[in-house]
């Protein structure tokens, strides 16, 4: 991977599916399907063409997203720490690989219908403020996982995990210079993420004013 010019910035892109998933009875969320779709394949038709690579961050036996042909970065913080172990495990997974990359782009799996303009307009709302972290928000709440995040906030990302046994995102990068990049919440909340039975409802009403299936799925893959 190139570095990113000043122009264009197209981060590695981590899906982060490492959660319970309990308000819905379990098993993974991303893997239900709206629309004769999966909720991931349609987060990835989202984010490929975005990101200069994927990364699934997902715990358990990997096997079962092998039809999606992307590598799985588990936690490395036992205990299911919450989306920042996510966080930290997909910097991990993309400093390992991809050493040149100064950022990466993380998005939950279970958010079926995100901007196509996410990266390019966090990146211009962390240039505009100088900020190390970069957020979404619509409809007056701020998604504090999809987000655009400095590498170079890695091993401080780890030491709030192991020592200061942090877990809200929200009080973790309270302490960084931040941006907040607001999207309009109609004709739907771009945003919306699955976490109830009745969200799957509510995501099919969506997925039919949604033009997602015009997107390619182009998946490219961060071994």
């Amino acid at each position: 991977m190139g570095k990113a010019t000043d122009q264009s910035l197209k981060p590695p892109g981590v899906l982060l599916a490492g959660g319970l998933a309990r308000r819905i009875g379990g098993g993974d969320k991303p893997l239900r399907e709206i629309g004769g779709r999966s909720i991931l394949s349609r987060v990835i038709a989202r984010m490929a063409p975005q990101c200069d690579g994927l990364v699934l961050n997902a715990n358990g036996d990997p096997a079962r997203f092998t039809p999606f042909g992307l590598p799985v970065a588990a936690d490395s913080i036992g205990g299911f720490a919450g989306p920042l172990a996510g966080i930290l495990a997909g910097m991990d997974h993309v400093a390992a690989r991809r050493p040149d990359a100064h950022w990466i782009m993380t998005v939950p799996a279970d958010t079926p219908f995100l901007p196509r303009d996410l990266v390019a307009r966090l990146d211009a709302g962390r240039r505009a403020q100088n900020a190390q972290i970069a957020v979404a928000a619509s409809g007056g709440h701020v998604h504090h996982v999809v987000a655009l995040w400095s590498m170079d906030l890695r091993e401080d990302l780890r030491r709030a995990l192991s020592e200061e046994k942090i877990s809200r995102v929200s009080e973790w990068i309270a302490r960084y210079p931040l941006a907040t990049v607001e999207w309009p919440a109609t004709p739907f909340d771009p945003f919306f993420n699955i976490n109830a039975p009745d969200d799957l409802a509510a995501a099919e009403r969506m997925a039919a004013l949604d033009d997602n299936g015009t997107d390619q799925e182009r998946p490219q893959n961060l071994r």
